[in-house]
């Protein structure tokens, strides 16, 4: 059955699986396990404390914290409690968290209490006492136009009127976990069923900012009902069943994170084990421990796993299901991970914020060789075309843009009709801005962004591509390819890659006569630069127009000698 029919709205559905899932193990999180029923228990207790702290149905509440058992019950409970979710990422800084708090209006704040040798708390004030907090760029104003006032914990964003800190102490102006607990205890269990009951399926679930790659990032916001739909899908698909055991190293700041594993483990009765921190070898110990059976996530997962000493030799039997997915995923990668990390499925999937996360994905009886070179096909009541810079659709084999089309299209940009209107056009395709390619099938294949693609004597070039075979290079950990202006043949491409640790090779020019090998000569850069890692924004995707500044800053033009450093 459809998750939007069957469950109507996150706060049922966290009810039902409190029912359905009773003492199975819901979360193991470091020593403490707690069952369905126990989380569902803890989450209406946090739900009660949200309404005794005012917050009304539509309130935007803001989780700023790691992977844990408490970011999954004070998130579902301000759910519960009528909230919009609003996730902010570990990986921002103080000014940049200050901003989407300010932008959204979030009412009420759960932030986690040290974490990594960061004070996120004291990172806030940091970033407001920077600025004029009555007048100043994190000022916002009330819906009759007049101007907030300081009046919460945190001058400087007027509407925040409570921060609740995940620790048993908290700065002033602040409250503990327990103490926002305690103070929910005077609101009965029927009061947070009757505001839970009030939230249909239309109502917004959430919003999730996107990456900001080119510019200020956009909160996209999306209905109980396409997020139900959407991963009741992604748990069929996937096979998602009450034996798994599912690691969630994905943030729970994004869609892959808190719905692909939160929520679709809740459809689904399988045990979420939150990770805080991806680290190797603590990850691989966790997957042997645990016994871990389903763990998607990011190629570059895969591939420190695959690096790591011993990672293909570690009591790793019980992985049963790997799903990955971005533009540059290797079809040697997906190779590797079944051979050497022994995992049966291996399932590619293409997904956006704008659309829900999810648009297409493998089927489990594919042929490998879909897996390894497409992300699938559009999922159910989806439709996928290809189009080109005229807007006409493309038959099979044609590159263009992505468009996309149905029920799990974003409601639109928060408060932001004009970025809504240049994404979704009248007829309801969304324009992804991604480049790819459909076979005769309907599988999709990315090849790029379009911002991306530069162009090298009049031909197309799409960075990923290149990234993809520079990839395969032993010597190389990561690589980034930008187009760069050159006199003779317009633009040409520019390699910045990492070499893998502790090694000195290969050279630009090793890596250039490689290349040449490898692909046609337009394709090849003309220009190495060796780094010691790539700039990445919260959500890890490298930020390709600070390397082009770069480029820009140093006033040069690349040439075709293949110069290195």
């Amino acid at each position: 059955m459809r998750g939007d029919l069957e469950f109507m709205s996150v706060p049922r559905l966290v009810r039902t699986a409190a029912e359905r899932y009773g003492e199975r193990e819901a979360v193991v999180d470091g020593r403490t396990r707690i069952s369905y029923r126990q989380l569902g228990a803890q989450v209406e207790r946090a739900a009660a404390a949200c309404l005794a702290a005012g917050v009304r149905t539509g309130d935007r509440v803001a989780v700023w914290a790691p992977n844990s058992l408490g970011w999954i019950v004070c998130a579902l409970g301000a759910v519960t409690a009528g909230a919009v979710l609003v996730p902010v990422n570990t990986r921002l800084k103080g000014a940049e968290a200050a901003q989407l708090l300010a932008r959204t209006r979030a009412r009420l704040l759960f932030v986690t209490g040290p974490f990594l040798g960061t004070s996120y708390v004291a990172a806030l004030r940091q970033a407001l006492a920077r600025r004029d907090g009555r007048t100043g760029r994190f000022a916002t104003r009330s819906a009759d136009g007049q101007q907030g006032l300081p009046s919460g914990p945190l001058p400087g964003l007027p509407h925040l009127r409570d921060v609740v800190v995940l620790a048993d102490e908290a700065p002033g102006g602040s409250r503990t976990w327990k103490e926002f607990l305690a103070a929910g205890g005077s609101v009965s269990a029927g009061a947070v069923r009757l505001r839970a009951n009030g939230i249909g399926p239309g109502a917004p679930s959430d919003i999730m900012f996107t990456s900001g790659t080119t510019g200020l990032p956009k909160g996209v916001v999306v209905t109980q009902a396409q997020t139900l739909r959407a991963f009741a899908t992604w748990a069929d698909l996937a096979g998602l069943g009450e034996e798994d055991r599912y690691l969630i190293v994905n943030p729970f700041s994004h869609t892959f994170g808190y719905k692909a594993g939160v929520l679709a483990c809740l459809m689904r009765g399988a045990t979420m084990v939150p990770q805080p921190v991806f680290e190797p070898g603590a990850l691989l110990a966790t997957l042997a421990a645990e016994r871990i059976t389903v763990l998607p996530g990011p190629p570059a997962l895969y591939r420190s796993l695959l690096d790591h000493p011993g990672g293909a030799d570690r009591g790793l039997s019980a992985l049963r299901l790997a799903v990955t997915g971005a533009a540059s995923v290797d079809g040697r990668l997906v190779e590797r991970i079944r051979t050497e990390l022994g995992i049966a499925t291996v399932l590619t999937a293409y997904g956006m914020s704008e659309a829900t996360g999810l648009v297409t994905m493998c089927r489990r009886d594919d042929p490998p060789e879909v897996a390894a070179h497409s992300c699938g096909r559009a999922v159910p009541g989806t439709e996928v075309v290809v189009v080109d810079a005229a807007g006409a659709f493309l038959p099979p084999g044609g590159t263009g843009e992505i468009l996309v089309r149905g029920h799990q299209v974003m409601a639109g940009y928060f408060e932001n009709p004009s970025a809504t209107a240049r994404a979704v056009d009248p007829q309801g395709w969304l324009h992804t801005g991604d480049v790819g390619v459909l076979d005769a099938d309907g599988n999709l294949r990315i090849t790029d962004r379009l911002t991306d693609m530069y162009v090298v004597g009049g031909f197309n070039v799409c960075p990923a591509e290149v990234e993809r075979l520079l990839a395969r290079h032993p010597g190389l950990a990561d690589v980034a390819v930008v187009g760069v202006p050159d006199a003779r043949l317009g633009e040409v491409g520019k390699a910045f890659a990492v070499r893998r640790p502790g090694s000195r090779s290969p050279s630009a020019g090793e890596l250039l006569a490689w290349a040449r090998r490898e692909m046609a000569g337009y394709k090849v850069p003309r220009e190495v630069e060796f780094v010691p890692e790539l700039p990445r924004n919260a959500a890890g995707k490298v930020l390709k127009r600070r390397l082009r500044q770069g480029v820009e800053r140093a006033g040069g033009e690349a040439g075709s000698g293949g110069v290195g450093r």
